[in-house]
């Protein structure tokens, strides 16, 4: 794609992306997002109606006087979208439902004034966006996200998440796009969510989520160049298997992504 083109693409997505952040998404956003809770700031004397829990005994001990641990609400998010950009995750609608999607999160984060980053990966990391606030940083992400071409046809959501880890250390809201067709990153996931509010949105196609019986199926496999030919006379065979985390929801490239993400914020939200 030409940047003409991309910079028209960047327009197209920009109008819409907004115009649903702002008026469907960003009060359901608001509400299920709060900031990360209470932020140390300093220590000062006790004072009668401080609450107990806040005394700090370390320095109490020191100074031989109470002293309690002062802090504030720490209402600012770090929005952070993981974005898989291998072979597999790269058919046109696919690649269209996640410009709009990781596009209408971010809007919906500037709306409520949280920063946001991005983070984009193959089998290895192909671009990392810091943290900023502000409508040009947004675009920037989905215009690289448009415009790039990664070196690397593999997926790895491990070592993405990895990094992220190391380079990400204050709690955030972490999304992961991506189709998932990775083995052993269950645990990775889970290991990332013990910190961060991690939330995964699975893309997928819709012809690749079942093996109807009756036929001999050839594939090629996006991602290793291999050929593959199948034989299935037997049974129906579903090809994909349901994400077991629980901030998790499948949305597919036929389907209306706002009506998902929007049912994803109100159930949280209720929760």
């Amino acid at each position: 794609m030409e940047k003409k083109e991309i910079l028209k693409k960047v327009k197209e997505i920009e109008l819409r992306s907004n115009l649903w952040a702002k008026e469907v998404f960003s009060g359901s956003y608001y509400s299920c997002f709060h900031g990360n809770g209470m932020e140390f700031t300093e220590v000062r004397r006790y004072a009668p109606g401080d609450e107990i829990k806040n005394i700090d005994w370390k320095v109490t001990a020191r100074q031989g006087k109470a002293y309690v641990k002062k802090y504030v609400e720490e209402r600012e998010l770090g929005v952070y979208l993981l974005v898989d950009v291998s072979s597999s995750n790269q058919y046109i609608q696919q690649k269209q439902m996640i410009a709009e999607l990781l596009t209408t999160i971010a809007f919906s984060a500037n709306s409520n004034d949280d920063k946001v980053g991005g983070l984009f990966f193959s089998d290895k990391i192909e671009r990392f966006l810091p943290l900023k606030k502000g409508k040009k940083h947004s675009l920037s992400i989905l215009d690289f996200y448009l415009s790039m071409k990664n070196e690397t046809q593999k997926t790895d959501i491990s070592y993405a998440i990895d990094y992220v880890s190391k380079v990400v250390k204050k709690n955030s809201i972490i999304f992961i796009i991506s189709d998932f067709l990775d083995d052993n990153c269950e645990d990775s996931i889970k290991l990332l969510s013990k910190k961060h509010d991690v939330i995964l949105i699975r893309v997928l196609e819709r012809g690749i989520i079942s093996l109807p019986k009756g036929a001999i199926f050839n594939f090629f496999d996006s991602e290793t160049d291999e050929e593959i030919i199948y034989e299935n006379f037997k049974e129906n065979i579903d090809l994909i298997e349901e994400l077991s985390f629980k901030n998790s929801f499948t949305i597919y490239s036929d389907e209306d992504y706002r009506k998902k993400l929007l049912k994803f914020f109100k159930e949280r939200r209720k929760k």
